[in-house]
């Protein structure tokens, strides 16, 4: 403390009343140094609670701290307001069930700094507090707390109802996506082509509450719409439901669906077919009258060349025969 000496020969000096000056820097040298033996002593440095947990499974919540030199007196856990384990060094066992509800402590995988719950249901949903203390002298006292939620997944995938095979431009597109029933409701989301639709396409339904005791929620998602050119992406039109509960459950469900084929007009096939006015038909008699040509020529000159041989063949004949 003498470090905060030079503070009370300051206060001295401003005024005449010596004493209440001194009582004074007293005052804020006792607030430093109550300042300083806090700011040494233990912290807690991490305290895990998922955010969601599947219903039946086991969940761990972790609690780190740092004691900073100080004795570890116990480490206490609480659900919504109530002690349900405790942690005591110095105990045998050191650790300590308190029963709740919703809340089944397996004791031989917990520690000072874990607490395994096995299994967890939908009462195990709440508000998890650690708090960890020191030894005297100090008996200081840290927490902090995490919102945990106990879902039930769907047993049945995202399904898509009301959708025809083949569209054509103009017609309306009505379908609804209904997910399998769940806890929470699961959140459905609907896509056109691999884009999210616009809000004002989709019509929201209120769950469907079903399956007592758990009270498990069905969601169901319609999507309406007019076909344009535009959705069409090389003659098909894909339509893809997402279903998710935060990252815990992520499903989805698509249907494509064609477009109607536009037929050629026959006209233009019919007035191909009777036209003969065309370069590839004049080429082609071009192509025919040559080849005549050609084999009129051979033939003409195979004929003469018979006709050679027969005048040399009769020749010798006619002049013995002579006088």
């Amino acid at each position: 403390m003498k470090r905060y000496e030079h503070v009370c020969v300051h206060c001295r000096l401003l005024g005449n009343t010596k004493t209440m000056y001194e009582m004074w820097c007293w005052i804020v040298i006792l607030q430093f140094f109550l300042a300083e033996e806090f700011a040494s002593g233990i912290m807690l440095t991490e305290v895990r609670v998922p955010k969601h947990t599947i219903k039946g499974h086991a969940v761990r919540l972790e609690c780190h701290y740092d004691m900073e030199g100080e004795a570890l007196y116990s480490v206490k856990w609480y659900k919504d307001g109530r002690e349900f384990y405790r942690y005591v060094p110095r105990d045998d066992p050191p650790g300590t069930v308190f029963p709740q509800p919703g809340v089944l402590v397996d004791l031989a995988n917990s520690t000072s700094e874990q607490v395994v719950l096995d299994p967890i249901d939908l009462s195990s949903s709440g508000k998890y507090r650690c708090e960890v203390s020191a030894e005297a002298p100090s008996f200081q006292t840290v927490s902090d707390h995490g919102e945990m939620l106990v879902v039930v997944l769907p047993e049945e995938d995202p399904y898509i109802t009301g959708g025809k095979p083949r569209y054509q431009i103009g017609d309306i597109v009505r379908v609804n996506c209904t997910s399998g029933r769940s806890k929470p409701a699961v959140r459905l989301t609907w896509y056109i082509n691999g884009e999210e639709a616009d809000g004002s396409l989709v019509k929201r339904f209120e769950p469907v509450v079903s399956g007592l005791p758990d009270k498990l929620e069905t969601s169901i998602l319609g999507l309406e719409f007019r076909v344009k050119p535009k959705h069409f992406k090389r003659g098909d039109m894909k339509l893809k439901c997402l279903a998710t509960i935060s990252t815990v459950y992520w499903k989805s469900n698509e249907e494509s669906v064609e477009g109607e084929k536009v037929q050629k007009a026959p006209m233009l096939e019919s007035r191909r077919a009777v036209s003969s006015d065309t370069r590839a038909d004049r080429v082609q008699a071009a192509s025919g009258d040559a080849l005549a040509n050609k084999y009129s020529s051979g033939l003409n000159f195979t004929l003469r060349w018979l006709l050679a041989l027969s005048l040399a063949a009769v020749s010798p004949l006619l002049r013995s025969a002579g006088p």
